[in-house]
C-alpha cells in the first residue's frame, strides 16, 4: 500500500511577503556535523538503503561540505536536504524503509513511500522541479527563500558529491579534447589555462 509522508509545508506559496531568511529549522541542527558510519553492521534493512543513508551523511561531513550547518555541500547553494527538519525525517524514513519499498525525495524533503519490489531503486530523488509555465529563476528563488524547494546542484541533492574526484575524469577528457581540436596535440603541455576558479570542483583542473 502506497502512503504519503508529507507533514505540511515549511511555508505557503500564497504569502505576499517573503521571510528575511530562508527557513532552515536551525533548532534541529546537530552540534557536530553528520558523519557516515564506518561500521560493518547496517542500521537500515539492507546495504542498499544503508548506502543511501551513508551517502547523505557523507555529503554533510565537515571535511566535505562547504557549510554543513546550512546543509550546503558545494557551489554556494547546493544542499543535501531542504532544512534540518527534513534532514532528520529523511534519516528516519531511510531507517524504517523495507526492501520492497521506495522512498521518494522531492527537493530535499521525503514526500512518499511507494510499495515496489526489491529489484527497483530504494530511493528516487527529484530536485528543483517547477511547472514549466512558472519555471523561472525568479519563481525558483521565491520558493527557495520560502523553504518550499532547494537547489540540489548536480550531486549535492542526490547525495553523491565526492569532491574533485567526481569531476576529475570529465575535466581530463575536456582538456584532452581541447588539445586535440585546437592545438593538434596529445596534451596541453606548455600551455597556460585561464580558469574562473579553483574551488570545490575546480580544484580538479590542475590534477587533470
Amino acid at each position: 500500500m502506497n502512503k504519503s509522508i508529507t507533514q505540511g509545508n515549511s511555508g505557503s506559496p500564497k504569502k505576499k511577503t517573503l521571510p528575511n531568511k530562508r527557513p532552515m529549522a536551525m533548532g534541529k541542527c546537530p552540534k557536530s556535523a553528520p558523519r557516515a558510519s564506518r561500521s560493518l553492521k547496517p542500521r537500515c534493512c539492507n546495504w542498499d538503503v544503508e548506502a543511501a543513508l551513508r551517502m547523505l551523511q557523507n555529503n554533510l561531513d565537515d571535511d566535505i561540505a562547504m557549510d554543513w550547518k546550512q546543509l550546503i555541500v558545494y557551489g554556494e547553494s547546493g544542499r543535501a536536504a531542504r532544512n534540518w527538519k527534513e534532514y532528520h525525517r529523511i534519516v528516519k524514513e531511510l531507517k524504517k524503509l523495507q526492501p520492497d519499498q521506495t522512498l521518494c525525495i522531492q527537493s530535499g524533503k521525503p514526500v512518499y513511500i511507494a510499495q515496489t519490489h526489491p529489484e527497483v531503486p530504494r530511493v528516487i530523488i527529484a530536485n528543483s522541479n517547477i511547472v514549466p509555465n512558472h519555471s523561472t529563476q525568479k519563481t525558483f528563488d521565491q520558493l527557495d527563500l520560502m523553504g518550499l524547494t532547494m537547489d540540489g546542484q548536480m550531486t549535492a541533492g542526490s547525495w553523491s558529491y565526492t569532491g574533485p574526484q567526481g569531476i576529475l575524469q570529465g575535466t581530463y577528457e575536456t582538456f584532452n579534447a581541447c588539445a586535440r581540436k585546437h592545438f593538434k596535440a596529445s596534451s596541453l603541455t606548455g600551455k597556460w589555462i585561464f580558469t574562473a576558479g579553483l574551488g570545490y570542483m575546480g580544484e580538479a583542473q590542475p590534477l587533470a
